[in-house]
């Protein structure tokens, strides 16, 4: 299923979809060295945004999380690409000067943690793909 919605920064991107329902702050809110969300009860506390396609429906905090999105980058732990139902310019700014592509005005109560996402920042769209098989450790398939 493809949902359209407004091209904030160019680029495409394909990955598993980490997804929260929570505002994310960059400054202070994720630990740039690492990835990890460190922000006390946030809904992807202790979870790494590495890699992932990081779907929230709209930044927080200072402008300084700019700044740390362009250190996540920088430090090989941004995620690939943003999806926002609202971009504000502090995570438009810090995808911008990070080069992550970045899409708003997208339904993301219609996207879910480990589906495998193609983010096309450059036409505004993003495309849902397979779920990803989670697999137990220790278990065999």
């Amino acid at each position: 299923m493809i949902l359209r919605g407004r091209s904030i920064y160019k680029g495409k991107a394909q990955g598993e979809a980490l997804v929260t329902s929570m505002g994310i702050s960059f400054f202070g809110g994720v630990d740039p060295e690492s990835g990890v969300v460190v922000e006390k009860g946030h809904e992807l506390e202790g979870r790494s945004i590495a890699g992932k396609v990081l779907v929230f429906p709209t930044g927080k905090g200072s402008t300084v999380g700019s700044y740390t999105l362009y250190r996540l980058k920088h430090n090989g732990m941004a995620p690939l690409a943003i999806v926002n139902a609202e971009c504000e310019t502090i995570t438009a700014v810090g995808c911008i000067i990070a080069e992550i592509p970045c899409v708003d005005r997208i339904p993301i109560e219609q996207l879910e943690s480990g589906r495998k996402v193609v983010v096309d920042g450059d036409l505004g769209v993003v495309d849902m793909l397979e779920l990803i098989e989670k697999v137990t450790p220790g278990h065999v398939t």
